[in-house]
């Protein structure tokens, strides 16, 4: 009776401890081993003809694994709270390399392990923002679309070194020694600008998402009853900007093209503000350049004498906040941006930045005063430490066998919510 009683309870436990494996999320990493689409039926946001639809998108137009699911708001709470946590743990429940898309609620969230740093995010915010009018399928629809020109421009550029890389060996053979130092030297150049270029842009998505993230923010306060129409204008010029900034951030083939981004980026900020004002019954504030040791500081509220480190006293335009910390002798928050794997201030910034800067505050005498020390070396790698810019991954989040790429990053997964 005794050995019974305890094959029972042994029968139990084992029953108890697969039910508890069989949760929500365990059962979404299931279907997603076998399908890379999977809609809880419990969701009516995406029909069955759309489920499809978005499955032939991903053959098609993916470029590499991709993984959508749609799923109730509860897996949020199973998977620690956040729609981007459910992303994170589907990864490691399926254990695939890839792109994770979800729709948890109505919050849109997505991760990977093999795009840039960030760009999951970004792509996800981007794709969100032009189609939320239209229906989660329309952005899923947009955003696979968005990860596979990324994968395919990566792969092109890939191809392309590996085509034109390496030191042409019919000049050894022609013994053509300084043709082949002018040869060398052009491949390192060619080199160093695709790194410059990619640091630069790095710089401009995290621009293109704060400003993503903040007229986001906007969009229930204009649909208002009482909003003042002219706050609604103001709006869809922003969310034009935007848009703006976003199609030449995908077409920039050199650091010199961001300005076409960071230029669309400051008028949408503007009007973003010009709006956040008419919704509160205030005047829009004056028409200035951004705070110049961040442009996602906003509109500057005035200008303040900064002691610069390369040119000495200078009157810079800056936010209220940074401004009170330099009248206070503190250091005010300065941008730091990507330069060779590591991070500098902005004010230490390499001369191709410029582009960037330029875009922002125009061509005026601001940008030699603020970049002077690129001209006197210390933006070149002569002087000062950078610090080593974190790299993500998957290991970093907490755990798993995934490896490489960012797994998160930036927003936490970017994207937003219906």
């Amino acid at each position: 009776m005794r050995t019974l009683g305890l094959t029972v309870l042994a029968a139990l436990a084992l029953a108890a401890t697969a039910a508890a494996q069989d949760t929500l999320l365990d059962r979404t990493a299931a279907e997603l081993r076998s399908d890379p689409v999977y809609i809880h039926p419990d969701t009516t946001l995406v029909s069955a003809d759309d489920e499809r639809r978005i499955e032939r998108a991903i053959d098609d137009q993916a470029r590499g694994p991709l993984f959508v699911a749609v799923l109730p708001a509860s897996a949020r709470q199973e998977a620690g709270g956040t729609t981007a946590d459910v992303a994170l743990r589907l990864g490691r429940l399926v254990e695939g390399d890839g792109v994770y898309a979800v729709v948890v609620g109505n919050q849109f969230r997505a991760v990977s392990t093999d795009l840039g740093r960030d760009q999951a995010g970004a792509l996800a915010t981007r794709a969100f923002l032009i189609h939320r009018d239209d229906g989660v399928t329309a952005v899923l629809l947009d955003f696979v679309q968005r990860v596979g020109a990324v994968r395919e421009r990566s792969r092109s550029s890939a191809e392309s070194k590996d085509s034109g890389g390496g030191f042409p060996t019919w000049l050894l053979v022609a013994g053509g020694a300084i043709a082949a130092f002018f040869g060398f030297r052009k491949f390192r150049r060619r080199r160093e600008q695709t790194r410059e270029l990619a640091d630069v842009k790095a710089v401009a998505r995290e621009d293109l998402v704060a400003l993503a993230d903040d007229v986001v923010g906007l969009d229930d306060e204009v649909e208002r009853p009482d909003a003042r129409p002219e706050a609604k204008d103001a709006y869809v010029r922003a969310m034009d900007a935007y848009q703006r900034a976003d199609d030449s951030f995908d077409k920039a083939k050199s650091p010199r093209d961001i300005s076409k981004v960071t230029s669309a980026l400051a008028e949408g900020r503007r009007e973003m503000e010009v709006s956040k004002a008419l919704l509160a019954g205030k005047e829009p504030p004056p028409d200035r350049p951004p705070c110049v040791f961040d442009p996602r500081h906003g509109t500057s509220a005035r200008d303040v004498a900064w002691d610069s480190p390369y040119a000495g006293p200078i009157d810079v335009p800056a936010c209220e906040a940074d401004a009170r910390k330099i009248e206070a002798g503190e250091e005010p928050e300065t941008r730091q941006v990507p330069v060779g794997g590591g991070r500098r201030p902005l004010w230490d910034a390499p001369a191709y930045y410029g582009g960037w800067a330029g875009g922002f505050y125009g061509s005026g005498m601001i940008l030699p005063a603020f970049f002077i020390g690129s001209m006197l070396g210390g933006g070149f790698g002569g002087t000062g430490a950078a610090e080593a810019a974190p790299q993500g991954g998957y290991d970093d989040l907490g755990g798993g066998d995934m490896g490489g790429g960012d797994f998160g990053g930036g927003d936490f997964g970017g994207g937003g919510d219906f």
